[in-house]
């Protein structure tokens, strides 16, 4: 199990979650040899509820299909933030949109304007989701670029496809330049 990568999205039902977690699993089951499983979550509300999306990636196959420990947790909403902590690896990465969540002392922070990135590579700030494909490809590298770009493609509403491929680029661009701009080092403790 060394080699389980886990990842959640979560947020709202109605932000695409999902979608970007449907966009994540099938590009990296695309990998040769490479496992996965990716499960959804939702409450009985069309919009409104809580909704996630989780995957495990291992190149053994995996047993068990849930998160034992996340890799990459990423939060589209302030109310969703706290569901995930519990599962963090110790060096688990957390990936935030800092306009709506503005709360995270805990962990690996990479810190990312999810809305604003999107509303300036395709008009849509909705298209947050699609971003935070990018990011979260970029911040734990499961899937290859190309097969996560022809996954965007095929799963983009008519007429959205450059659009959803402009967003998961913007969103690989901004991951790499937030990593590089932060040190991956746990928050101090409270005695110190």
């Amino acid at each position: 199990m060394k080699d389980r990568r886990e990842i959640r999205l979560s947020g709202t039902g109605g932000q695409g979650v999902v979608l970007a977690g449907i966009l994540l699993a099938e590009a990296a089951g695309l990998r040769p040899g490479q496992h996965v499983v990716q499960t959804v979550s939702y409450g009985p509300q069309v919009r409104g509820g809580m909704s996630s999306a989780e995957l495990v990636v291992s190149q053994e196959p995996i047993d068990y299909p849930k998160p034992l420990g996340l890799d990459l947790f990423v939060p589209l909403t302030e109310e969703a933030y706290p569901e995930g902590l519990p599962l963090m690896k110790p060096r688990g990465i957390i990936l935030l949109d800092p306009d709506r969540i503005r709360q995270a002392e805990q962990g690996w922070v990479v810190r990312v304007p999810l809305g604003r990135i999107a509303k300036e590579a395709t008009g849509l700030a909705q298209m947050m989701n699609v971003v935070a494909v990018g990011a979260a490809a970029a911040l734990v590298p499961i899937a290859d670029w190309e097969a996560l770009e022809v996954a965007a493609q095929e799963r983009a509403p008519a007429g959205k496809a450059d659009a959803f491929v402009r967003a998961i680029r913007a969103g690989r661009t901004a991951a790499q330049r937030a990593r590089r701009r932060i040190s991956f080092e746990p928050p101090p403790s409270p005695e110190d």
